[in-house]
């Protein structure tokens, strides 16, 4: 009888993985053996409810927040909202005008890791140049609600009047390093170019000096910043402290938002491989996949327009722990998809349907989400149901 008993085991668990409805991500934290693994709900749409904390914002763009009850944000027009305990209190003085064509403006803001030590701030915008702009990052302090000791680290080149395709997205990782995308500027062939800043993601030191570890660093006339190239225009960056990995989404053209990971020197394709085509409905390149360049993690066809990204870590939805959420422009909701171990996305949810053009998402500290949306303008909670 005893030599049964595995087999029906076996047979029981095949059973139960064929009938579940649910999809369980092994993405977890390296958590203690007898720590109950959550299981990962394909549909977690009931799990929460939404506050709306401001409609005053028509175009918010980024998030930092500088300690559990202040955050910052951008509004591409050219500002920087104070938000203190979830209400607008005021705006940072002192901060330079951006080029505001089409897509231009105030991007991304991100405070430094150590920012209770050191106090920088760091922002991606459009900077005014001639006729045109480029995507620029700088830095500075706060005394008060004032810009205090900024500096300009680096400038993305060559400068175009084009509006769009600007990036951008900040982030740092676990040895202090930051990441700033910049998209190709509507310029296919920049992205492929490495004399160029544009549609890459750069690797800095945190006072902007140019890490000797770059990938293309000894290479002759390459831009020593860059980390990646071959991206379109990435709008979604996110790092995984637990796993030292950088996530990124970027946009494709008719078809073809990417979710990809992020590696050193790796090339994403753009314009040379594909799952779109343009906006007129011609082929830009009859191949999906080449030889050096890397596949995404996953693609959206139809596209729905990815920016901002989320990895969510906090303790408030446990069904979403190091689930990944995208905001979705066109489409107007943000995406969450669970990824197992291996980075391969096993469920895709659609939250927040018809919410407006969701510009980010992003984890206060204290484990709540925060959704920004333009078309209309809003800043949103989102809170356990109760």
């Amino acid at each position: 009888m005893k030599r049964y008993i595995p087999l029906l085991f076996i047979c029981f668990l095949i059973g139960t993985l064929m009938s579940c409805n649910e999809v369980k991500s092994s993405r977890t934290e390296n958590n203690s053996e007898n720590e109950e693994e959550i299981e990962k709900p394909t549909s977690t749409a009931d799990l929460f409810e939404k506050e709306i904390l401001s409609k005053d914002i028509s175009a918010p763009w980024g998030i930092t927040w500088l300690d559990d009850s202040k955050a910052l944000i951008t509004h591409k027009q050219g500002s920087v909202y104070v938000m203190e305990n979830d209400e607008i209190t005021d705006s940072i003085s002192g901060l330079p005008s951006p080029y505001t064509s089409n897509q231009a403006g105030y991007l991304d803001i991100k405070a430094h890791p150590k920012y209770n030590e050191n106090g920088w701030v760091y922002m991606t915008f459009a900077k005014p140049e001639g006729d045109g702009g480029s995507t620029t990052l700088i830095r500075f302090k706060l005394d008060g609600n004032k810009a205090t000791e900024l500096e300009e680290l680096y400038q993305t080149m060559p400068i175009t009047n084009t509006g769009i395709h600007f990036g951008s997205r900040i982030i740092f990782d676990n040895d202090g390093y930051l990441y700033f995308s910049t998209g190709e500027r509507g310029v296919k062939e920049n992205a492929q170019d490495l004399t160029n800043d544009m549609g890459k993601i750069h690797r800095l030191q945190d006072d902007g000096e140019i890490p000797s570890d770059n990938p293309f660093y000894e290479e002759a006339d390459a831009k020593k910043s860059i980390w990646t190239y071959g991206n379109r225009n990435v709008q979604g960056m996110v790092y995984d402290a637990e796993n030292n990995k950088i996530y990124a989404t970027e946009h494709g053209p008719m078809g073809g938002d990417e979710l990809n990971l992020i590696e050193k020197g790796a090339n994403y394709g753009w314009p040379e491989i594909t799952y779109g085509i343009d906006y007129d409905g011609s082929i830009i390149s009859e191949l999906q996949e080449k030889e050096g360049m890397e596949q995404p993690l996953h693609y959206w066809d139809p596209s729905i327009a990815t920016c901002g990204l989320m990895l969510y870590t906090g303790d408030k939805f446990p069904e979403w722990k190091n689930d990944i959420f995208s905001g979705a422009l066109a489409k107007t909701h943000v995406a969450r998809l669970t990824l197992d171990d291996e980075d391969k996305v096993l469920n895709e949810e659609k939250l927040l349907d018809g919410i407006g053009r969701v510009r980010q998402v992003a984890q206060s500290p204290d484990g709540y989400v925060y959704v920004l949306t333009e078309g209309p303008g809003q800043i949103i909670k989102l809170l356990p149901k109760k």
